[in-house]
């Protein structure tokens, strides 16, 4: 990517701004998706129709490795009567749906891809004297561009992102990333659907856990309330050098109320993680569910795939409601039509519901398994447990190293495979495991020392004989050299 101050008109100017020279002619060349977010721009920054933009140089659509067609930076003001600090205002172009299905057919004979409906903004505190906005944010929201593009998997209001490196580069704390609305930007509507902004707004490690052991839109309001750590805007301070509960210790407090009151709404994690079943001889092709069979991991079936990537997609939406109803094929905004609300969560969804699963594959009911994760994966162990099973709920381990994924359930979910009376049970590579609330709270006390894993040296192992169950926490080398 490189920043350039384009002509006059578009893009900072918008379709038919008026401009430069020429800016009549761009209307029918711009993209049509393009209109909306280029008004919406214009009527918070009318004095600013030529903003600096970050571009790539070769178009993701084109071959390029940079999905975003270009980031604008606004300078704001500011408002000193709301303690809104002077900021720079980042707004990327290219997750939504801009040119239509298309864009691609004009240039090279073939379909392109349509967008994802929302595009990122992130607002950075301006440092003083500084007169051109950084454009490391524009790498930044690029990175998380291409997670988007290579993943399919959407950004969501309250999600989370553990980056475990500061934002910049520096030796800053902001080394994570929450997402929400922007404060500013309103959702347009585009001739290919409505385009929504979502803001990155970086945080300290301990928020970070904070929003995991609670849930992102908590924390994001606890962040509103402290100026110097977003305010009501969110600005991103990378010299913020004291955490919410370091400048104000009452805030721990309302998080540990909240956890104990609602829970997590975590639904799960991509992990390093893998499984193995205890019950047949390793070697046994046929029957073994470890992360590799032979030279090849086992792939889950397109049904587990859809079913899971729905599951975590929908947590955030169902698990926000204080009564979570369970998800079916007759739903509107997450809350169930024709049921009357409970506490039980679901591993059904629509979407799985449409796909038939592959006719080799068979739930199988194991007798013992051992579940194995890398020290970041296991310290959410106590999370899953306290936030999320405890509450009734569920929570997803899917590998990010082997095409496996581990689900831990309560007696409540519906639609899972394991029960009360076999509760190890896997679906090819997929492992569900159901715990009783009594089994939960004395995995709680002996996994008590994860909660400080820095206290401990690896390989840690903990096992339940009686229950045939055993946990390890295993060096990352373990997961990234499967075979060794």
């Amino acid at each position: 990517m490189e920043g350039v101050r384009p002509g006059g008109g578009p893009p900072g100017g918008g379709p038919g701004s008026g401009s430069g020279s020429g800016s009549g002619s761009f209307p029918s060349l711009f993209p049509p998706g393009l209109h909306g977010i280029y008004g919406e721009c214009r009527r918070l920054y009318p004095d600013q129709p030529n903003p600096l933009q970050v571009t790539a140089i070769l178009k993701y659509w084109l071959g390029g490795p940079d999905p975003l067609d270009y980031v604008s930076m606004y300078r704001n003001l500011g408002n000193p009567a709301l303690n809104v600090p002077e900021h720079w205002h980042y707004v990327s172009f290219g997750l939504s749906d801009l040119y239509g299905d298309n864009r691609v057919h004009e240039f090279t004979g073939t379909d392109g891809p349509s967008g994802f409906g929302f595009e990122l903004t992130f607002r950075l505190k301006r440092e003083t004297g500084e007169s051109a906005p950084p454009t490391w944010p524009a790498e930044l929201m690029q990175g998380l561009a291409r997670y988007v593009f290579q993943s399919e998997n959407t950004f969501c209001s309250g999600d989370h992102v553990s980056w475990h490196s500061p934002l910049d580069n520096s030796e800053s704390r902001i080394q994570h990333m929450l997402l929400t609305e922007d404060p500013q930007m309103q959702p347009v509507q585009t001739p290919f659907g409505v385009v929504t902004f979502l803001q990155i707004v970086g945080v300290c490690t301990e928020e970070l856990h904070a929003a995991q052991q609670w849930n992102g839109q908590g924390i994001l309001e606890l962040l509103r309330t402290v100026p110097v750590a977003g305010g009501p805007w969110l600005i991103t301070d990378m010299r913020r050098g004291e955490t919410i509960f370091e400048i104000d210790p009452h805030l721990q407090e309302r998080v540990d109320k909240g956890i104990e009151t609602d829970g997590s709404n975590l639904s799960g994690v991509s992990a390093k993680c893998a499984w193995d079943d205890l019950s047949r001889p390793p070697e046994d092709d046929e029957d073994s569910r470890s992360i590799c069979i032979g030279t090849q991991p086992r792939r889950l079936s397109g049904k587990d795939t859809e079913q899971i990537r729905e599951t975590l997609r929908r947590g955030l939406e169902i698990n926000s409601k204080p009564v979570l109803p369970p998800i079916n094929a007759q739903r509107q905004n997450g809350l169930n039509l024709d049921r009357a609300p409970s506490r039980k969560d679901s591993l059904e969804s629509e979407s799985s519901a449409a796909i038939i699963p592959h006719e080799l594959i068979r739930t199988r009911q194991l007798e013992s398994v051992h579940l194995k994760f890398n020290q970041e994966s296991g310290a959410l162990i106590p999370l899953c447990l306290r936030g999320r099973l405890l509450h009734g709920r569920h929570f997803t381990y899917k590998s990010i190293t082997g095409d496996t994924a581990i689900t831990f359930v309560s007696t409540g979910v519906e639609g899972a495979f394991a029960t009360e009376e076999h509760p190890y049970a896997a679906h090819g590579p997929w492992l569900q495991i159901l715990l009783t609330e009594e089994f939960v709270e004395r995995m709680l006390e002996d996994l008590e020392d994860l909660n400080s894993p820095e206290e401990f040296k690896l390989p840690k192992e903990y096992s339940w004989p009686e229950k045939k169950l055993k946990v390890s926490i295993l060096p990352d080398a373990v997961f990234d050299n499967p075979l060794h």
